[in-house]
């Protein structure tokens, strides 16, 4: 952007202060013909001064103080946000009445194996609900990894734990975040109720003990269909799908609310979590 070119406009006067420049000297007196002392006249004789009293100086007035400018408004329109901390047990509601879990803020993580329609679920949960509501899939945060990412289909080994811990780190850093300025948060996992690595623990570490978690388990042939629709590094082996189905049998006798989806569809199935939900604030299950 250019600008004018020439010299700079003098500072702008400021209420207590002087003028810029100095004050005007007022004109000396014309002396006229017939004045004494005009052209050589006689003086007459001098008369000595009448004594005068001593005047008071003249009171000076205070001077404004110096304010400087006013700091420019940030004009990005920056908001303080409260930092997230842990995520604390969602207080239940008065006596006789109903938990309202569409109303209130909460932190939800959806587990099952691939193909339980979690992802899908989350979605369709956190768009109808009557407050904020954000959904973090930690499959979309874990392929934010693009040159070198550890592909589920190579197995498991240090480099896809490595990714696996970073990416459920990141989750719940949002996930606290977010609950901190009143949004609420759903998270999808594949959480196994065997291996501590890939367990609850991590979860409850990172986001805190308010964190409800629902398993979302349909029958072995639904999750085979569903998978099969599947492309990329999301689809996996049937083989693979069927040995993560068996080992996530082992959340029925866990406490956690168990939602069998084999015959709902997606928005029954978020009906069914709501329900779920309003049990699980009323009494926080433990884990």
């Amino acid at each position: 952007m250019q600008h004018a070119v020439g010299s700079p406009l003098p500072p702008p006067h400021r209420p207590g202060h002087g003028p810029a420049g100095p004050w005007p000297v007022a004109p000396q007196a014309q002396q006229h013909p017939g004045a004494p002392g005009f052209n050589g006249a006689s003086h007459p004789p001098p008369v000595p001064p009448h004594p005068q009293a001593p005047q008071a100086p003249h009171p000076q007035a205070p001077q404004a103080p110096h304010r400087s400018a006013p700091p420019q408004r940030d004009t990005t329109g920056h908001v303080q946000l409260p930092p997230g901390g842990p995520v604390a047990v969602p207080s239940p509601p008065p006596a006789q009445a109903p938990a309202d879990p569409a109303a209130t803020t909460l932190a939800v993580l959806l587990i099952g194996p691939a193909g339980a329609g979690k992802t899908s679920v989350a979605k369709h949960w956190a768009e109808r609900r009557r407050v904020p509501t954000a959904h973090i899939s930690l499959d979309d945060v874990r392929e934010w990894v693009r040159s070198g990412f550890a592909d589920p289909q190579t197995g498991w080994n240090d480099n896809s734990e490595a990714q696996y811990r970073l990416a459920r780190r990141t989750c719940g850093f949002a996930a606290r975040n977010f609950l901190a300025n009143g949004i609420s948060c759903i998270l999808d996992d594949a959480v196994f109720p065997d291996r501590p690595v890939v367990g609850l623990g991590g979860w409850k570490r990172h986001v805190g003990p308010g964190l409800l978690p629902v398993v979302l388990l349909p029958g072995l042939e639904i999750v085979l269909e569903r998978n099969a629709r599947r492309s990329g590094n999301r689809r996996l082996s049937d083989e693979e799908v069927a040995r993560i189905h068996g080992r996530m049998a082992g959340w029925y006798g866990s406490g956690l609310p168990i939602i069998d989806n084999s015959q709902l569809d997606v928005a029954g199935t978020a009906q069914v979590l709501d329900e779920v939900l309003a049990r699980a604030i009323a009494s926080p299950p433990q884990w």
